[in-house]
C-alpha cells in the first residue's frame, strides 16, 4: 500500500493515533509516553492539537469504552484491533468534548485514519458504529 501524507488537523490525528497506541501497547498513560522517546511516523513535530487530542482521549478513556461498549453489540473493546478501538476512542472525545470540531467531521476523519491504518473492515465498522453512537447523541 502506498504510504499516505497527511495535513494539518488530519496529520494532528495520525499523531495523536500513533501516541495512543503506543501508549496501549506499552502499558502507560499518554502523559508518559510524551514524557520519554515516542516514535511518529511521519517527520513533522508533534501538533499541538495532536497533544491535546491524545491526552484528552486517555484521560476520557473509561467513559469513552462505556460508550463504546454499549453502542457495539459483537466486539467488546478489548477484542477489537487496537487501531480500530484507539480510533473510536478520538472520534468520541471529539464528538463529546471538543466543541470546534463537528460530529460528521470526526467521523469522516476517523474512517479515513482507518482507510490508512486499519484492516479492510475498519474503514466500515468505525463508520457504522460511530454514526450509530451520532444518531443516539441526537437523540438524547
Amino acid at each position: 500500500m502506498a504510504r499516505r501524507r497527511f495535513g494539518g488537523r488530519t496529520l494532528a490525528r495520525s499523531q495523536a493515533l500513533q501516541l495512543l497506541f503506543q501508549a496501549e501497547a506499552t502499558d502507560r498513560s499518554v502523559e508518559e509516553v510524551l514524557a520519554g522517546e515516542y516514535a511518529l511516523s511521519d517527520e513533522e513535530p508533534l501538533d499541538e492539537f495532536a497533544r491535546q487530542l491524545a491526552v484528552g482521549t486517555d484521560e476520557k478513556r473509561d467513559e469513552i469504552d462505556g460508550i463504546i461498549s454499549r453502542a457495539s453489540t459483537n466486539w467488546s473493546v478489548d477484542r477489537m484491533p487496537s487501531v480500530d478501538r484507539n480510533l473510536l476512542r478520538m472520534a468520541l472525545y471529539e464528538m463529546l468534548f471538543v466543541d470546534e470540531v463537528a460530529v460528521a467531521v470526526a467521523i469522516d476523519e476517523s474512517v479515513e485514519l482507518a482507510k490508512a491504518y486499519g484492516t479492510d473492515e475498519s474503514s466500515r465498522f468505525i463508520n457504522g458504529l460511530l454514526g450509530s453512537i451520532a444518531h443516539e447523541l441526537d437523540e438524547a
